[in-house]
């Protein structure tokens, strides 16, 4: 396996002034089964996110409806004071049990929330904080002016959006700027990519949710496994490879809360694709 190290990934400069290695780390499972409490292992998932930031990774994305504030708070405890990492976390999600979750985008509930995750992650200010994902009941002028709020009053240095079309981009955008996107996308499920091309052409941050896919059924392929074998990768670090070299604004936080897991999918970023690496893994999908 190469030595981990997510510096070579290459980098990318969030709202145009942060600039953070391309490979990060999503903290969603350094929680409970359904992203619901404690981990089963809380002393392996501390291990984890301290082994974060000496394997060059320095894009951290979390939620506070991961745990719920469980993520948050661990983050918090083994990794303040943060150096040179860039905490990213999400606001709009509701929790009412395991694997349930619930849009609100009410205005002072937003708000709330950010001033909870400022709280529990020991931050004056949020480096990204993302809308989770837009609430169908409240109008997203509403929802979007709270952003713009947050910026205004210095609470988050910039403002991402999670789970949206190109359409809801564009009008988000009519109220703040618009620095990340995060939407579910692999190998396996090209539903965004209109989004990820509107990104590219703005410059704005993609951040795939569930990059590496384990129900994707090209892995199993002999032109997928004769990959595998050229450039000695796993499956999950072959795709974490393919997704780097799709865009220059893609930004993959594989996440998982276990080191070995960890140390495995940040050696993707030493992994260098040819062109014709990458016309056979596009036609696999």
């Amino acid at each position: 396996m190469p030595t981990p190290d997510a510096a070579r990934s290459g980098t990318f400069a969030i709202g145009g002034d942060m600039t953070v290695n391309r490979l990060g780390f999503g903290a969603m499972r350094v929680t409970g089964p359904g992203i619901w409490g404690p981990p089963a292992d809380p002393e392996e998932s501390r291990r984890t996110l301290r082994r974060v930031p000496e394997l060059g990774i320095d894009f951290i994305d979390t939620a506070d409806s991961y745990g719920p504030y469980i993520s948050e708070e661990l983050i918090a405890e083994t990794l303040a004071p943060y150096a040179k990492v860039h905490i990213a976390t999400k606001g709009g999600l509701v929790r009412s049990g395991p694997n349930k979750w619930t849009a609100v985008g009410r205005p002072e509930y937003l708000e709330q929330e950010v001033h909870m995750s400022l709280r529990r992650l020991g931050l004056e200010r949020i480096d990204l904080w993302q809308l989770h994902r837009p609430d169908p009941d409240v109008p997203l002028d509403d929802q979007f002016g709270a952003v713009a709020g947050f910026l205004k009053e210095g609470l988050i240095r910039h403002a991402g959006l999670s789970n949206v079309s190109v359409e809801q981009i564009k009008q988000a955008q009519k109220h703040f700027p618009v620095a990340t996107v995060q939407n579910k996308y692999s190998m396996s499920d090209a539903a965004s990519e209109d989004v990820l091309a509107y990104c590219e052409a703005h410059k704005i941050g993609f951040i795939p949710w569930r990059p590496i896919d384990g129900g994707n059924p090209s892995v199993e392929k002999p032109a997928f496994k004769a990959l595998m074998q050229k450039h000695d990768a796993t499956a999950s670090q072959l795709v974490l490879a393919w997704m780097l070299k799709r865009s220059p604004v893609m930004l993959p936080i594989p996440g998982t809360s276990k080191v070995s897991h960890l140390e495995e999918n940040t050696a993707a970023a030493a992994i260098e694709l040819s062109d014709d690496d990458v016309k056979t893994l596009n036609g696999l999908r």
